[in-house]
């Protein structure tokens, strides 16, 4: 995939003019359009504004550098899935790591070189491009899905996932503390993928799921305590039982039946036999078949899988 660097909007900040003229030029040559700035807080400014495609900053500015600089963009969540590509003369390995640790995609050092610019751009745009069409394509799908770091802080979320938050309550910065918290808490006791966390909100039933976890990044699904779960979903549409209908759920999930039987603290024997009873209720003589059922459910409510 080889993006279009045309009408795409960059905003350089550096306290050189001359840093500042030569990069502008290389990215107007190459089509972009550009903003810049002198300094870290009218850069934040600029970019509450714009929100630009893409931020190549340098890391030694006054008053504000631009780790605080990075790290203040990050922390926002509307701005953070801005790349932000550092530009410095700074070449030691702690600086590097520091710019990438506030936040950073990548790292160039002085003087920089147009051609490699443009080619890191081009990169990390494709790569910010691939990261929104997966998230739109989850949200879509009706998939509320967050990620959260450690510390239970929030990595990315898709709109749908926002849009529970709010609803669920989650608007000051003291709420998202409190929601941080139980998150860390829960995360450093390390559930198993597929476990359940039901959050302490007294105005809202909201739980969280383990999908996945990947270099220190928790991928959770947002459970709506206030409608019907997956499988209750298929309870009260099939004529199975509630313990049936929870097997059949992670059946849809793509779950082995040894998964199913620990997620479910039953024996894999148990499971099979659950199965055996869904086949014949449901007038089929597979799993595939029994999860296609639950699937088609899914689709025609947008419930969560």
């Amino acid at each position: 995939m080889s993006i279009e660097l045309t009408g795409k909007l960059a905003l350089v900040v550096d306290d050189s003019p001359d840093a500042l003229s030569f990069v502008h030029d290389a990215l107007e040559a190459s089509g972009i359009d550009v903003l810049v700035a002198l300094e870290g807080k009218q850069a934040i400014s600029i970019v509450k504004k714009m929100k630009p495609d893409i931020i190549l900053l340098d890391a030694l500015m006054p008053q504000m550098d631009g780790f605080e600089t990075c790290r203040q963009l990050k922390s926002d969540k509307a701005l953070a899935a801005i790349p932000v590509i550092f530009m410095t003369g700074l070449t030691d390995t702690k600086d590097i790591v520091k710019g990438l640790e506030a936040g950073g995609v990548d790292y160039l050092t002085k003087p920089v070189k147009p051609d490699e610019l443009i080619a890191r751009i081009k990169v990390h745009l494709t790569n910010a491009s691939l990261t929104r069409a997966a998230y739109s394509a989850l949200d879509q799908n009706g998939q509320m899905m967050m990620a959260v770091n450690s510390q239970g802080e929030q990595l990315w979320s898709t709109p749908q996932a926002y849009t529970l938050l709010s609803k669920a309550g989650l608007r000051s910065e003291q709420s998202w503390q409190l929601f941080s918290q139980q998150l860390a808490q829960w995360l450093a006791n390390k559930p198993n993928v597929g476990y359940q966390l039901q959050l302490e909100n007294p105005d809202y039933r909201l739980a969280v799921r383990l999908m996945f976890d990947h270099e220190s990044e928790w991928v959770l699904r947002l459970i709506d305590g206030e409608r019907p779960t997956g499988s209750e979903l298929l309870r009260n549409q099939l004529e199975i039982t509630e313990r049936e209908s929870e097997v059949l759920y992670w059946l849809a999930n793509g779950k082995a039946n040894r998964e199913i039987a620990e997620i479910l603290s039953m024996s894999p024997r148990t499971v099979n036999k659950h199965l055996e009873q869904i086949y014949v209720k449901l007038n089929v003589d597979n799993r595939t078949s029994a999860a296609g059922i639950a699937l088609k459910i899914f689709a025609q409510e947008n419930a969560l899988l």
